[in-house]
């Protein structure tokens, strides 16, 4: 009898089961569903764009918007009264908002999966170059490189759920991380307004969930790095994003030039120069943007054999990674999404 009663007690079960599962899926194949779009700037000077589907029309800009001021009041260098530049100042910092521990968590993964080319420590470096709040472009003698490398290192922070201390001289700066988290936080705001399908970009980061406008695979456009124009600007590669993150790392985009040589923002923390590898841009894919902003900007550090070695040890990750060759730029496609990129350069192999 008990055994009759639990397997009727599992056929229930099962039909709610099943029932709970059709709503879902004709809820995400909903023709009426409506495509909302915002934009903005944050950071400063950086464009968000933000797309999402609901029943209704829902305008989510002033929330959206408060989010994003919140979490540059907490990582924001050129915000002087932001929690990391307190941290800066002092020394110390006990975390008043919950954005700031999940990213120190992350810079340590990939620190060390990247055996130090990833460095949010590397601040004393950027500032000196020009690359940070002062835009005075400099170069840098190796003596003076080495007497600010004392200062660079993430093994000099001390960080647990709470609090963080380094010493005396370390500038803390989360930079080539933090529009890719930004990304993250915007999309998990979305999730728990139950939104279902969203594509948000900022900067070029971007991450998707669900399906776009024609109820697709969202399609991202990657950056050609030899393009400079701001006003046309043709896609190297149409990328179908599916439930994943993009971010892009090139020197394209924060360069100088003193007596004709250009001088890329891409600095190794290892050593305190200017990295010399020959790869244009590299686009990381990822099941977050955070960690994809991370990996993306080590592997400009890193160059091609090393970048495709770390691809290789870690699943979550695929790239594509644009570079000089011998007379011509070349591309490589990891396995992971080969079928999901379109290169439209036909001249490049």
């Amino acid at each position: 009898m008990n055994i009759d009663k639990r397997k009727q007690t599992q056929r229930v079960l099962l039909f709610f089961a099943a029932i709970l599962l059709l709503v879902k899926l004709v809820r995400n194949q909903n023709p009426n569903l409506l495509m909302n779009e915002v934009s903005g700037l944050t950071m400063g000077t950086i464009v968000y764009n933000v797309k999402y589907k609901t029943l209704e029309p829902i305008d989510f800009k002033t929330q959206i918007d408060s989010v994003l001021k919140k979490f540059n009041e907490s990582l924001s260098t050129y915000i002087p009264q932001s929690e990391i530049s307190r941290l800066n100042q002092s020394g110390s910092l006990v975390f008043q908002d919950p954005v700031f521990y999940p990213v120190l968590l992350a810079s340590k993964e990939v620190h060390a999966a990247t055996e130090g080319a990833f460095d949010p420590t590397i601040g004393p470096l950027i500032n000196a170059y020009g690359f940070g709040s002062d835009k005075t472009s400099k170069i840098l003698d190796q003596p003076l490189i080495d007497s600010l490398l004392q200062f660079v290192g993430f093994s000099k922070i001390n960080f647990n759920p709470s609090l963080i201390t380094m010493p005396k001289g370390t500038y803390l700066d989360l930079s080539a991380v933090a529009k890719g988290y930004a990304v993250d936080v915007i999309a998990d705001y979305l999730k728990s307004k139950n939104i279902e399908h969203a594509m948000v970009e900022i900067g070029g980061e971007v991450r998707t969930f669900g399906t776009n406008d024609r109820n697709e695979v969202w399609k991202i456009g990657i950056q050609d790095p030899l393009i400079e124009s701001e006003e046309y600007q043709p896609p190297f590669a149409i990328v179908n994003l599916e439930n994943r993150s993009v971010a892009t790392s090139g020197n394209y985009r924060n360069f100088y030039q003193i007596d004709d040589k250009t001088y890329a923002h891409i600095i190794d923390p290892r050593t305190g120069n200017m990295s010399k590898k020959n790869i244009l841009s590299a686009s990381v894919f990822a099941p977050n943007c955070m960690l994809a902003d991370a990996y993306a900007t080590a592997f400009m550090v890193l160059g091609v054999e090393t970048s495709m070695a770390i691809l290789k040890a870690d699943d979550r990750l695929d790239a594509l990674l644009i570079y000089q060759g011998e007379s011509s730029p070349e591309h490589i496609i990891t396995d992971g999404i080969k079928t999901a990129v379109i290169v439209t350069k036909n001249e490049t192999p």
